[in-house]
């Protein structure tokens, strides 16, 4: 969504950099090109005007004249005022001190609350809650069947007494869902509301009634990102209007400019609490306003990055691996049984796309990454899985006609095979070499990477002469018989580095007589 403004801040700041020191002009220059991008992404006038003032009054001050590098100094301002106008801290829900805490959701009609419903269930449920997701949308048709797939794909428990479809008391059903949920042990009630196309009386007072109904802890404003301006305007008159705590951003993954997510809790007064950025039910989390500046600066992600990490792997998942690849074996006991297993849990996180953007500097080459497919993962999954666990356990033994069958029986051609083979020895002995604590190997000046440049140049030569088979097995004997023409080499210089014979350390030596008049 904010792939345009991250774009026109990135070439702004671009022009700073290597500048000693920043003049009056340059700062006007960079203050009008942070305006022209945030106009662009649709952020509200009185938000632009704000931030551009902000800026311009820290970035004359000493703050930047008397900085090492000014160009990151200003970057620091405004990472820093983007921090400020999405609301500075992050936002947590209060929970009632007596159970059930109620969370009530309002906004328009085609915001996502009732998917949304579903994903904050799914959500509090992770956290170690019992939530009940209760459906007080009883105009719109299907909606309370909706809710129901919805809180059964999540896990959730739902109070549905109305069919819905015109049919129903909604504040009625809001004020028994409360005993309800306290009969059945809920700590949390999700009571999802009806919403119009526009804001109306009618909507407003159903609103206010079902507020008064059940006292609600929370009432979270869920607003489309992708309306643009128009979602502020709507989030000013339920504030008026009903009144709410908190802002849950839908869609936040969508093309649209942004704008609105830049906007609302500045012109609000109420922070972003959370934010829906796909379809599946666990694309949601808590709002951070230091990491959406983080990532709309192009600096990654990289706390949420191991949040997803940390709740997707096990810790003595992680240990074992790792001690398999550190292991005396030169990580041997790392197979393609594990190397599946870590590509699994890998897919649980999320888009690959996804977790890719989450890395620094990664925004400059967001087209490849956007353009990634998916399904290669399962390619690759599905041709491990076509291997016999003997091929798993010790790759090397797959030949030409175990790849053929291999290949056809995932469907893929044999020379995909072939690649997963050759990739795979290569990562093991790369991941081998980082868990041993040897580096990434061909980065020369570091240990385990590589040497200088005499040592590229010889490693260039070599590629010349004698290559390496791409046959796993053929290969494997090559490399036993440089590893015993290397022991051989190594058991004729044991004497040391004047080519002595072993067991003698030149005590005994002596100079030529013509030599002895030199060392007088």
């Amino acid at each position: 969504m904010f792939d345009t403004l991250s774009d026109r801040l990135a070439a702004t700041f671009k022009n700073l950099r290597g500048k000693g020191r920043l003049s009056e002009a340059d700062i006007d220059a960079t203050a009008r090109e942070i305006r022209i991008a945030l106009l662009e992404a649709d952020v509200a006038l009185p938000v632009v005007r704000a931030f551009i003032k902000q800026v311009k009054e820290r970035a004359t001050g000493a703050e930047v004249s008397a900085a090492l590098n000014p160009a990151q100094q200003v970057i620091k301002i405004v990472n820093e005022e983007l921090i400020g106008i999405l609301g500075g801290e992050t936002r947590r829900l209060r929970f009632a001190k007596q159970p059930p805490t109620v969370i009530m959701l309002a906004g328009l009609q085609g915001a996502g609350k009732t998917t949304l419903a579903g994903k904050l269930g799914r959500w509090l449920k992770a956290q170690g809650h019992s939530p009940l997701l209760v459906a007080c949308d009883l105009q719109r048709p299907n909606a309370v069947n909706q809710l129901s797939v919805v809180a059964e794909r999540a896990g959730v428990g739902i109070y549905a007494p109305q069919p819905g479809n015109g049919v129903g008391d909604p504040v009625q059903v809001a004020k028994d869902s409360i005993e309800y949920a306290r009969t059945k042990v809920h700590d949390v009630v999700i009571v999802d509301t009806a919403g119009r196309l526009g804001i109306d009386q009618e909507l407003m007072q159903q609103a206010a009634d079902i507020r008064d109904a059940v006292s609600p802890d929370e009432v979270l404003f869920v607003v489309d990102a992708m309306i643009g301006q128009d979602a502020v305007n709507t989030a000013e008159a339920f504030r008026d209007g009903v009144g709410f705590d908190g802002v849950v951003l839908s869609k936040l993954d969508g093309d649209a400019r942004g704008g609105a997510a830049l906007s609302i809790a500045h012109v609000t007064g109420r922070q972003i609490m959370f934010a829906s950025n796909g379809e599946k039910l666990d694309d949601f989390d808590a709002f951070h306003p230091d990491r959406m500046a983080s990532r709309i600066l192009g600096m990654g992600d990289m706390l949420t990055l191991i949040e997803k990490a940390e709740q997707t792997f096990s810790q003595q998942e992680a240990e074992k691996m790792a001690s398999k690849l550190a292991s005396s074996k030169g990580g041997k006991d790392f197979t393609l049984d594990d190397f599946l297993a870590q590509m699994e849990q890998v897919r649980k996180m999320g888009s690959i796309s996804k977790l890719l953007g989450m890395l620094p500097g990664m925004g400059q080459i967001k087209d490849q990454i956007n353009n990634l497919d998916e399904r290669d993962v399962d390619r690759t999954a599905a041709i491990i899985k076509s291997m016999t666990p003997a091929e798993r356990q010790e790759p090397t033994i797959i030949n030409g006609s175990r790849r053929a069958r291999i290949a056809k029986g995932s469907g893929v051609e044999v020379s995909a095979v072939k690649n997963l083979v050759e990739r795979f020895f290569e990562a093991r002995k790369m991941m081998s070499r980082m868990a041993q604590g040897g580096g990434m190997p061909g980065m020369p000046g570091m240990p385990g990477m590589g040497g200088g440049p005499g040592k590229t140049k010889k490693k260039q030569k070599q590629a010349k002469g004698k290559q390496r088979s791409g046959n796993p097995m053929k290969r494997k004997q090559q490399e036993e018989e440089a590893a015993a023409r290397r022991a051989a080499v190594e058991g004729a210089a044991a004497g040391g580095a004047f080519g002595l014979p072993p067991g003698q350390d030149g005590k005994d030596f002596e100079l030529p007589d013509e030599f002895k008049k030199f060392m007088g």
